[in-house]
């Protein structure tokens, strides 16, 4: 169900807060989730790209092992893993052909408590 601005919602499920303030894949993790059953009110709709809104997984895993000392076993294995990354989003990621295609609808919301999560997708939401 599509939710325009100013429509008043229910979280469905817990949330956990990423560290840039957004729900689930963007930023790492954070310590915080908000409640199943949270009320708040719809104050922007956006889109993103699926497959990870455009992120750059091969940049991101050597920016992690950049200055890490390895060696023999353990740096084979850390090849072989990047090697992946770098197949994974070559092959897409689960992104789509085309303009529009992989794109999801996103909704930024300020909850009751004061929260405000962006990146919040349809499946997390009911009207309240």
């Amino acid at each position: 169900m599509a939710y325009d601005t100013g429509a008043r919602v229910r979280l469905t499920r817990d949330v956990q807060v990423t560290g840039h303030g957004t729900a689930g894949g963007a930023g790492g993790p954070g310590p915080l989730f908000l409640g199943g059953g949270l009320a708040g009110t719809v104050t922007g709709v956006g889109t993103q790209a699926g497959g990870g809104g455009g992120r750059d997984y091969v940049a991101e895993f050597d920016q992690q092992v950049r200055g890490v000392p390895l060696t023999g076993f353990a740096a084979g294995l850390v090849d072989d893993l990047r090697q992946k990354v770098v197949r994974a989003q070559a092959a897409g990621a689960g992104g789509g052909v085309g303009p529009g295609a992989g794109t999801r609808t996103v909704y930024r919301v300020r909850f009751e408590n004061g929260f405000v999560l962006d990146g919040l997708e349809e499946d997390a939401l009911t009207p309240a």
